[in-house]
């Protein structure tokens, strides 16, 4: 009988966790090899939302992205996982005419959505906006839950070390030693994207968590508040662009910016700030096989929890078929 494929994966964030839930049911054999340092997609309230930016850009593949991400998140509570989640909706509020119709020839026919004015809102908005897009299959969920859950039911071994060195069947770690497969996937984020000198634009953002979620659904423009495990978090990605990843930082002029955001989003008052996380993304979309050999699923930026499961499938369908010719 022949083995079961062996998959090397490279990071263990929702693009390497997605490469090793899809490999894994699929039959595979699956190591990944996850630093666990500064992960992004430990984010404790990731939006799932189809309509990007201050112009509503919806990426390919989107609507099928956020089904196939709501569908992996209930495949996981039925096999007794849970992932904090809301699947309630996410609140577009547009500041004009000029926005709404921007964001209006952007929308694509098959999306669900509802344009809403002001007295109609789900969730209390700061008097001055006179529409808002709903959006009523996006949400919520908890990044670091969410990846955990897949590598967990994937059944991976994770191996915590920092990857040195790699090629299309090995990787070396930082110790020395070697792991061998059939294939190797990386998956790195901002800081392994770093440490592997890969191209890519690197945007750091913060996330304030509160004690209480300010309101029931998320609600973004510019900034965006939404639910989370524990009361809430107030968070955006404001910091200029790197070529490189640099350590996380929220320097008082962007905590004020990212305060006056959100008090033009909702009213803050009687919310209490409980912590800070901070994290670095990366931008520059890279997904198939390089002519070195190995396989790559990174730069996903903001959408990793929109497109990220889903651009994985392929690849772990694509890097098995390549197997089994």
């Amino acid at each position: 009988m022949r083995a079961a494929p062996h998959l090397l994966v490279i990071g263990g964030g929702v693009a390497g966790a997605s490469v090793a839930w899809f490999a894994g049911q699929a039959g595979a054999r699956v190591t990944v090899v996850d630093a666990g340092q500064h992960a992004a997609s430990h984010v404790p309230s990731a939006l799932v939302n189809p309509v990007r930016g201050q112009s509503g850009q919806v990426a390919r593949g989107a609507l099928e992205g956020m089904r196939l991400t709501w569908a992996l998140v209930d495949t996981l509570e039925k096999a007794g996982i849970g992932v904090p989640h809301g699947q309630t909706g996410v609140l577009r509020p547009v500041p004009d005419d000029r926005t709404r119709q921007k964001f209006g020839r952007n929308l694509p026919p098959d999306l669900p959505h509802t344009w809403l004015g002001p007295d109609q809102s789900p969730a209390p908005l700061t008097p001055g906006w006179p529409h808002a897009l709903w959006l009523p299959e996006g949400g919520w969920l908890d990044g670091a839950a969410f990846t955990a859950a897949l590598l967990a039911l994937a059944g991976a071994d994770v191996v915590r070390a920092r990857a040195q060195t790699w090629d299309a069947r090995s990787v070396t770690l930082e110790n020395g030693e070697v792991l061998c497969g059939d294939a190797v996937v990386w998956c790195g984020g901002s800081v392994g994207a770093a440490w592997a000198g890969e191209p890519g634009t690197h945007r750091a953002g913060t996330l304030l968590t509160l004690d209480r979620a300010v309101a029931g659904v998320p609600v973004s423009f510019g900034a965006y508040l939404a639910p989370a495990r524990t009361g809430g978090v107030l968070g955006a990605t404001f910091e200029a662009p790197t070529a490189t990843w640099r350590e996380p930082a929220l320097p008082a002029a962007s905590l004020r910016w990212l305060l006056g955001r959100a008090d033009a989003l909702t009213d803050l008052s009687g919310a209490q700030v409980t912590g800070r996380w901070s994290g670095t993304r990366l931008s520059g979309l890279v997904t198939g096989r390089g002519a070195d050999g190995v396989w790559r699923l990174g730069g996903l930026g903001s959408k990793g929890f929109l497109l990220g499961p889903l651009l994985a499938r392929h690849v772990a369908g694509d890097v098995l078929a390549g197997l089994r010719v």
